[in-house]
């Protein structure tokens, strides 16, 4: 039977108890109130008994926690579960992250969920590198290895709050090793003659998509969502808030696009889009990926790719997709690569693209003068055939 006592350097009762071993033992009930504490008390006690029965489960283990923590504190306690734990984490990151990267959190954990199967309802603390480890390694199947290590960096920072919250002693995914590239894949920049081939076989839209990309040096999210309010063609700019860094960009308009954009039906609504089609795409909700896709097919038209299949063949969605070197946004680097060998400054250029660091700039390529409209008119014409 449990009893209590109170020790001289304490302000808290102690319950004494015995353990399944017969061993007796002293545990602080954290409370100074006796009543509570003889409560407590009876729930070690009562925990031990079940335990020496052989009838003390994980959950009326937790269950037992959990009514202890309750008189402790006058409160509940979390939910440790995994597949309680990782959607109430998302709930957090929903008003601390962008949608996009809220997005990209929810996928992975809807991945991890359902690759631990029946074990995501066992407690978090149960949690191991090891099923961790074998979720980055059916991922790297699949998945290009730079997704599969955002997919570990992610279940990496969910494991910090709930090492944080106290329902965890060691965070498992930081001793998970990320997958090394054994050959660096890169991107890298339009040849005026394949701008030229892209822009022929592409539809109005997507044309003016390309050349806003190539004049501008934005990302395709961005640039699906511009809208007339956005451009002003009588001092030929365009001002916009990036989604990526939520920067604020003011680019002037060379003159390829300015022409582009004046062939357009003028619109009385300063909030129409300039892309339709892409703008209800992203207004959906749908990822980036779809227009990702939509451009890869101009580029098999202009036999830049080659064609991908879905079928059951190994690749496609069977496999991990093969890597193309050009992609929509390798029109960001043509812009900064034209750029820099038509000797504009490194810091105008990384003003006009975007880049927060110079560092950043570097990596997209592959050079001076004084503004950024002369930066724009130093972009040849890819229209003029």
């Amino acid at each position: 039977m449990a009893s209590l006592r109170r020790l001289s350097n304490s302000p808290y009762w102690i319950a004494c108890f015995t353990y399944p071993d017969g061993r007796r033992t002293q545990r602080s009930t954290g409370t100074t109130d006796k009543r509570c504490a003889r409560k407590i008390a009876d729930e070690f006690d009562n925990a031990s008994r079940q335990a020496k029965a052989g009838k003390l489960t994980e959950s009326r283990a937790r269950k037992t926690i959990a009514d202890i923590y309750a008189l402790a504190n006058a409160d509940s306690l979390p939910s440790s579960k995994i597949n309680v734990f990782f959607p109430e984490w998302l709930k957090r990151k929903e008003i601390e992250a962008g949608p996009k990267t809220h997005q990209r959190y929810s996928a992975v954990v809807q991945r991890f969920m359902r690759f631990l199967g029946p074990r995501a309802n066992k407690d978090i603390a149960h949690l191991t590198s090891k099923e961790i480890a074998a979720f980055r390694d059916e991922l790297s199947k699949q998945l290009t290895i730079g997704t599969v290590n955002i997919s570990v960096k992610i279940v990496r920072a969910a494991l910090a709050q709930a090492r944080r919250d106290g329902l965890v002693d060691v965070n498992e995914a930081e001793r998970v090793t990320l997958l090394k590239r054994t050959t660096r894949f890169e991107r890298r920049p339009f040849t005026l003659e394949e701008l030229r081939r892209i822009i022929e076989v592409a539809d109005d839209e997507w044309r003016g998509m390309i050349l806003c990309g190539l004049y501008t040096g934005q990302r395709l999210g961005d640039i699906a969502g511009l809208c007339w309010n956005n451009v002003d063609l009588s001092q030929r700019e365009m001002r916009f808030v990036t989604g990526k860094t939520g920067r604020r960009q003011i680019i002037p308009i060379a003159r390829p696009f300015a022409d582009y954009l004046e062939s357009l039906p003028t619109s009385d609504d300063p909030s129409a889009p300039l892309f339709p089609r892409a703008y209800s795409t992203r207004q959906r909700n749908i990822p980036t990926g779809t227009l990702s896709n939509q451009f890869y097919r101009i580029l098999v038209a202009a036999g830049l790719a080659e064609p991908r299949t879905h079928q059951s063949t190994g690749k496609g969605r069977s496999s991990k997709r093969e890597q193309n070197e050009l992609s929509f946004h390798c029109l960001r680097h043509t812009t900064t690569s034209l750029m820099k060998n038509a000797g504009v400054s490194p810091a105008i250029v990384q003003e006009f693209i975007g880049h927060d660091s110079a560092t950043v700039s570097s990596h997209y390529t592959h050079i001076e003068t004084e503004a950024m409209q002369k930066a724009a008119n130093a972009l040849p014409d890819v229209t003029d055939t």
